[in-house]
């Protein structure tokens, strides 16, 4: 694994191009509001990354170097749809193994499949998913290869909020979680580029510390 030092340079320049391109987006006086219900300071859309060939070529290069050095037995790479699809692809493809993907529900007509790809038995996967929030989603995905007897050796994201309830899931689903950048270094970078201010740090934590509360 990298050190300290590393795994934190990668996670400001993660949150550095994520704020350049406006994949992500801060707003704490005017709210965003997630399918949830939840109000958010924060709307995060990584898919936008695929759009920029420089931070898209980023990001693939520190996924498949996080891939490789914190799963180093991996035998394929599976994309938690839709998000986590192309990134998986390209960071298989980087790595030169298998790649396939699960659904979020059955496909509705033909073989009906919920993976699509072939799993083979004990196979070790590791999963790729773009955000995690409450790890909700993600963690669907992880057992439905588990019911296909494919073997998990955990879950790497591109971006975390870094939840206390997430960090329950993956702990209650034994699945090791490893992702590139999180809240905190998105925070502070936001703050170095101009892009939220002194005052609007308090606020942010409030949100952070208690989501589903917060301006309601």
């Amino acid at each position: 694994m990298a050190n300290i030092s590393e795994q934190n340079s990668v996670a400001s320049q993660v949150a550095q191009h994520l704020l350049e391109i406006e994949a992500v987006k801060l707003n704490v006086q005017q709210p965003f509001q997630w399918a949830s219900g939840w109000n958010s300071p924060i709307y995060c859309d990584n898919r936008l990354s695929l759009s920029y060939p420089k931070v898209r070529d980023y990001i693939t290069d520190k996924l498949a170097e996080a891939v490789k050095a914190a799963y180093p037995e991996v035998e394929a790479i599976a994309g938690v749809a839709t998000a986590g699809i192309p990134q998986g692809a390209l960071v298989a493809a980087k790595l030169g193994l298998p790649f396939l993907y699960v659904r979020s529900k059955p496909k509705g007509h033909g073989m009906t499949n919920l993976i699509e790809g072939k799993v083979e038995d004990g196979q070790k996967v590791v999963v790729l998913e773009d955000l995690v929030s409450t790890g909700g989603s993600s963690l669907k995905a992880v057992q439905d290869l588990r019911d296909a007897k494919a073997e998990i050796l955990g879950m790497i994201a591109i971006f975390t909020y870094g939840f206390d309830v997430a960090d329950e899931n993956f702990a209650n689903a034994s699945t090791k979680l490893v992702c590139l950048s999180n809240y905190s270094a998105l925070v502070e970078e936001a703050l170095k580029m101009n892009y939220i201010k002194e005052e609007d740090l308090s606020s942010l934590k409030e949100w952070r510390e208690s989501p589903s509360t917060w301006k309601k």
